[in-house]
Formats: C-alpha cells, structure tokens, sequence
C-alpha cells in the first residue's frame, strides 16, 4: 500500500500574544511539490525503514526518516494495540527543518497506512494526536487531510498556556475553520538556499519563550490584514493584492522574528525577488524555504531567479494542491 502526502507553506502564525483567551492560529497552503511517497506493509514482528532507489537524500536526513517513521508507528501500534510489525519503504521525501512541514507528513503518512491495514478509520486530525503532531500550528494536519489554502483557530489559553513550536507542545491540534482553494492558474515558486541557520528543537523553543508574548496591536494588524485582506483578494484571484498582503506580513508579529533570525543570504534572496517583480515574497515557518507566487503577467522571475541562485540552493515550481493525501493499494 502506498500513499501520497504533500508539503504545506507555513505563512503565520496569527496570535503569540494570547491576551483574548486564545494562542497561536495558522495560515498556510498545501503544495504538490516536494512531497512523500511512502509504502507499508505489515511484517511479523518490529518496525523496519527501508529506502526506495530514487531516495537521493543524504545520509542525516535518511536517519531523520527512520526516526520519525519509527517513532509514529510505535506510538500508532501502541495506541491501537496492533499485534503485527510492519515494513517501510521511503520512495520520495524531501529534507527536514527546511520550513515544508515534513515532520508532520511523515508522523501522519505512517499512521495512516497503519490503520488502513488493521480496518481503523482515522483522519489526520486523529492521528495527530496520538503523534504528537498540531501542538501549535494545525496547517500540516489539514493539510494531510484536506490541501488548499488553510486557516486554524489555533489553541485556548485553557488547553495550551504558555508559548511553545509544535515540537514542544502537548496539546492536541487546532480547529479547521478556514479551507479554500487556491487559484491553479497561480504558480508557486520555492527556493531553497544553502543555509547555515536552522531553527528546531530546543533553539526553537528558546525562541518561543524569549520572543512571545507578541505585542498586541501587531497581532490586531496581523488579523485584521489575513481576515479582511489576505483571505478576500485570494477569493476575488487578485494576485498582486494578495501578494502584497504577504509581503507585509513579512515585517509584523511573529513572523518579523522569523524573518530576522533568518541568515543573511536569505534577506538578500527576498529583496532580490521583489527587485525583479514577484508579486508576494515570504518565508515558510522559520526557513529556509522562500517562496512567491506568480501568473502568465510575471513568469520571467522563474528564469531570473534560478540565474541569480546558481549552484547556491535549488529552485521548485510547482502548484498548489486542493486535495489531501492519496492512497494507493
């Protein structure tokens, strides 16, 4: 059995001051390109990661795989008292800590064909929870489920009370309240630098805890241009006015920060990229992945951007992608 689960750009997080009795809240879109592709089988006993002949990654990132596979199975396994082991087999993944959300994709593909196999109905919201996954942005949950352009209500101060990445989080994934489709006559442009900054683990946790509460009015700006701004021109397929609703979202709240603890090379990438006309610049999570979007009325920053990044990083176009994971059997 095989199934198919894309990557996701992590535009926000909307509230990191908590003050009106709730925390964190998400944007995000889910992308067709990279994604994984990941086949499961059941075995006599214990778990057991395997690698396809097109992984191409490097040998870090194939141990991150076998962690993570590892660590979801175990936790699905014991969650529903399965009594069989099972093979894995990675076909296609892309690198962890890059700002695409494949630590989600991986926990939550894993589980799935675990339960597919044993007959149990869970969706990724469910399976989230027993992973660990969607403590405090739940774009990579749906996007597992659902695809398109994504918005969750994030956590009550009730259930989650201090300031803390996903990785770190114990609470259970937000409410889907926002879900809609992404205009496929728009690219999506991702570029994704050698970089010497990486944000995870108890880096990002300091980060949360130093940085967090956000002051509040910029977390009032920041809703105020998702809600009445970012979301209606994405429905009204108003591509340079949603642009520039990212590119200001940029520069307020917590994203500012992730902006600016990013390394140089990376600031320089995104002013470059509004040098020559893309109509939305941003970074996804904490990075390094920049990405922009674009139409038939400025497609040449495709080509002026590879010629500007060279042998320093790779570039990826691709579209958004309005459905979920795909299983194959």
């Amino acid at each position: 059995m095989y199934i198919k689960s894309p990557s996701r750009l992590h535009l926000g997080l909307i509230d990191m001051n908590g003050s009106y009795g709730r925390l964190d809240g998400g944007i995000g879109l889910t992308i067709q390109d990279p994604n994984l592709i990941l086949y499961g089988e059941s075995a006599e006993k214990g778990i057991t990661v395997d690698f396809g002949d097109n992984f191409d990654l490097n040998d870090d990132i194939r141990n991150e795989y076998v962690k993570k596979i590892t660590k979801a199975a175990t936790e699905v396994i014991d969650f529903y008292d399965v009594d069989d082991g099972f093979y894995f087999r990675v076909d296609r993944g892309y690198p962890s800590h890059s700002g695409l959300g494949s630590g989600t994709q991986i926990a939550l593909a894993t589980g799935k064909l675990i339960t597919e196999h044993i007959g149990q109905e869970a969706n990724g919201y469910e399976l989230g929870k027993i992973t660990g996954r969607g403590g405090t942005s739940g774009i990579g949950v749906f996007a597992f489920d659902y695809g398109g352009f994504i918005v969750d209500g994030g956590h009550s101060v009730k259930e989650k009370s201090s300031f803390l990445p996903s990785s770190a989080s114990k609470a259970s994934p937000p409410q889907l309240f926002g879900h809609y489709d992404f205009p496929d006559e728009w690219g999506v442009l991702l570029v994704i630098l050698n970089s010497d900054v990486s944000v995870n683990g108890q880096k990002e946790v300091n980060i949360f805890q130093e940085y967090c509460p956000i002051d509040r009015n910029e977390v009032e700006l920041y809703s105020h241009l998702i809600f009445m701004n970012m979301i209606p021109f994405l429905l009204e397929k108003d591509l340079p006015c949603f642009g520039n609703i990212i590119n200001k979202i940029q520069t307020i709240g917590f994203k500012k920060i992730e902006v600016e603890l990013q390394s140089d090379n990376i600031k320089q990438l995104m002013a470059k990229l509004t040098e020559i006309g893309a109509y939305a610049v941003g970074m996804s999570s904490f990075g390094p992945t920049v990405y922009s979007f674009y139409d038939k009325t400025n497609e040449q920053i495709v080509q002026e951007i590879k010629d500007y990044v060279g042998d320093d990083g790779i570039v990826i176009t691709t579209k958004a992608q309005n459905h979920g994971h795909v299983i194959t059997k």
